[in-house]
């Protein structure tokens, strides 16, 4: 899998970004602050439908626009479709897949498939539980879009029973309270329960798949270190063990209905507590992913450069499951060789290196390891411009390949500010009176997120 061609349009500090991408490696170099990250963030989130760097859509729109437009040409295996996005962070948001208008965003998980690495990666190892369970949700929605459809419903479900809880009589909190939500409570626990345990059985089945992956990559990339190894950690393993008389190991994958129940019974002898402080302890929203370097949690014992190893580990095992399930992902590394001693540097390139497509960010040139070498097909520099509203993003590319594209790149920031271009994002508005398109936006400026 490789991207063709990505269009920006007003995304972080990209008024319009239109630039052509190869197989192979191709390298943006800019410094901090530039812009160079947003391109790639972009790339992710056609992906994930979700940012590596923030939790909302609100800061991916350039400052002074309503939304944002991404669209990718994506080449799998010979196919070559057109993903769009518009990001309305006070609307909702609207995706289609060449002219074609999808009824949900989440129907587009799954045409572009990245495995990104970046120096926020650390927080995999080092990181609160939820850093560790949005990593397993995103290859799951992944692999599986579904799934990101039961997550959705799980967490809304969870919302409503929270504040059923918060609104329960209880000795702690005086005031208001509900008598009848304590009631309902059962019903809500029931539908938990089900959207819980298909969670918890489809993160355990990652696990597995992932756990020989990960100890591989891990070796590969420090072999003078002790054994990598992972398991999930989930709040209903002691009920699951009570159900199943003692017969069902921690880490071992658990049947759906037992993983049901057990979860029932587990809000049940919780409820008390629950009430008391007004959230939910059970569900696999309290779950974690253990990461173990040795015969100890990674988590205070491992060293920075074991913990970066370590973050890798997991993404190269993703990359690899991804390649099992018949597609090579795309690898994003995102300011990473900084991060990296020159061994561990030569390491992960030899490992990324027979991926389709590759895309790196680098403040300077050389941070880049030698290894990379002819793999390099396109190196682009992100430089900013200051216009009379703020300054911009712009892209010089000096491609070894296809030196017309530096052309077309270079006109980027001679572009007038009251003249909108014509992008390939301008298919998502080209049918117009046809209620599959997305409305269209034209061409403006503003202010930059970094």
């Amino acid at each position: 899998m490789f991207i063709s061609h990505l269009s920006l349009r007003d995304f972080r500090s990209w008024p319009e970004l239109e630039v052509d991408l190869d197989p192979g490696v191709s390298v943006f170099v800019g410094r901090n602050g530039h812009g160079k990250t947003n391109v790639v963030e972009a790339v992710g989130y056609l992906a994930h439908l979700t940012s590596h760097r923030v939790s909302v859509d609100a800061p991916l729109v350039r400052a002074g626009q309503d939304d944002a437009r991404l669209s990718a040409t994506v080449v799998n295996d010979g196919r070559e479709l057109t993903a769009h996005l518009l990001v309305k962070p006070k609307g909702k948001n609207l995706a289609q897949i060449n002219r074609t208008r999808l009824s949900t965003p989440r129907e587009i998980l799954g045409v572009v498939k990245t495995v990104l690495f970046a120096p926020e990666d650390l927080a995999l190892v080092t990181g609160e539980p939820a850093q560790r369970r949005r990593y397993l949700d995103d290859v799951l929605a992944t692999r599986r879009p579904r799934l990101a459809g039961v997550r959705a419903d799980y967490d809304k479900i969870l919302r409503q029973r929270n504040a059923l809880l918060k609104s329960a009589p209880s000795p702690r909190r005086r005031g208001y309270a509900d008598d009848s939500a304590v009631a309902t409570l059962d019903v809500w626990d029931a539908q938990l329960a089900a959207l819980g345990a298909k969670i918890v059985v489809e993160r355990q089945k990652l696990v597995a798949e992932l756990s020989g992956r990960v100890h591989d990559a891990y070796a590969s990339i420090a072999p003078e270190s002790r054994p990598a190894s992972i398991r999930y950690t989930s709040t209903i393993q002691d009920a699951v063990e009570k159900l199943a008389g003692g017969h069902c190991a921690s880490g071992a994958i658990i049947d759906e209905q037992l993983a049901e129940a057990a979860m029932l019974a587990e809000l049940g002898n919780n409820r008390s507590k629950e009430v008391e402080r007004g959230m939910t302890l059970t569900g696999p929203h309290r779950d974690d992913l253990a990461v173990i370097l040795g015969a100890h949690p990674a988590k205070g014992y491992a060293s920075h450069g074991e913990t970066w190893s370590l973050a890798l580990s997991l993404r190269l095992a993703t990359a690899m499951l991804y390649r099992a399930d018949g597609t090579d992902p795309i690898v994003i590394l995102d300011d990473v060789f900084a991060e990296l001693d020159a061994k561990r540097r030569l390491r992960l390139v030899d490992t990324v290196l027979h991926a389709e497509q590759v895309l790196i960010t680098a403040a300077v040139g050389d941070d880049l390891p030698d290894n990379l070498g002819e793999a390099v097909t396109a190196t682009h520099t992100v430089t900013m411009i200051d216009r009379p509203d703020g300054p911009v993003s712009v892209l010089d590319c000096d491609s070894t390949e296809s030196p017309s594209r530096s052309a077309r790149c270079d006109r980027q920031d001679t572009q007038p500010a009251d003249t909108p271009a014509t992008t390939q994002t301008d298919i998502i508005g080209a049918q117009v009176g046809d209620d599959t398109a997305l409305p269209s936006v034209s061409s403006q400026e503003g202010g930059h997120h970094d």
